[in-house]
């Protein structure tokens, strides 16, 4: 089984095997509405290094080192619509578990070319950053989505609530976009090759 969890902001768990691979950790309380990250990781994977995606220090490992089950592939791609010129680079990881396979666009910037999109492959599950103001808004990442013929889309870096950066689009305003979509009461979800075709909305607990 490959399970994904949602810690918040960007934040993301997938485990198979008793293994953990942990997703664009956030520092302790920077951002709004979340407080620290209580869990250990074998591998930490972060898209930039800022505050709210690459606080590796912070993470511990667990007692027991165990084979990793995933493989892992790297995008390099831009932070901004200027090729990085306002925030540096970002980069995508695509994890593969038993032929899964789960994208994290990260804090990507702008849109993806046809190369970029053929390059991603096939995949199961996005995790893709809705916001705007330092993302993709709501409607490119609508659009991205529906061109990247993913199944299961799962929206990140958005404000919530008294969660995420004021600047930030709301979780709402992609919905609006995203018809027939489902919300689960809970963080986490098992990712399978027969994923529903739809956008599934997570809920930090």
């Amino acid at each position: 089984m490959l399970k994904l969890t949602w810690l918040g902001h960007a934040c993301f768990a997938l485990e198979a095997e008793g293994y953990r691979i942990l997703l664009d950790p956030y520092a302790p309380d920077y951002v709004p509405g979340l407080g620290r990250l209580e869990l250990s990781a074998n591998k930490v994977l972060c898209s930039h290094d800022h505050a709210d995606h690459g606080w590796k220090e912070g993470i511990p490992a667990p007692l027991n080192e165990i084979p990793c089950p995933f493989a892992v592939q790297e995008m390099h791609v831009f932070h901004d619509d200027q090729m990085g010129a306002l925030r540096g680079l970002n980069t995508i990881h695509i994890v593969e578990y038993n032929g899964i396979r789960v994208a994290h666009l990260g804090d990507l910037g702008h849109d993806l070319d046809d190369d970029q999109i053929e390059e991603l492959g096939k995949l199961d599950a996005v995790l893709i950053p809705v916001g705007g103001t330092y993302t993709l808004d709501c409607q490119q990442a609508s659009d991205l989505a529906d061109r990247l013929q993913v199944r299961t889309v799962i929206p990140m870096h958005y404000r919530r609530d008294d969660m995420g950066f004021e600047v930030l689009q709301t979780l709402q305003e992609f919905l609006i976009l995203r018809p027939g979509h489902q919300e689960i009461p809970g963080n986490s979800l098992e990712i399978t090759d027969d994923m529903p075709e739809t956008t599934i909305v997570l809920n930090v607990k």
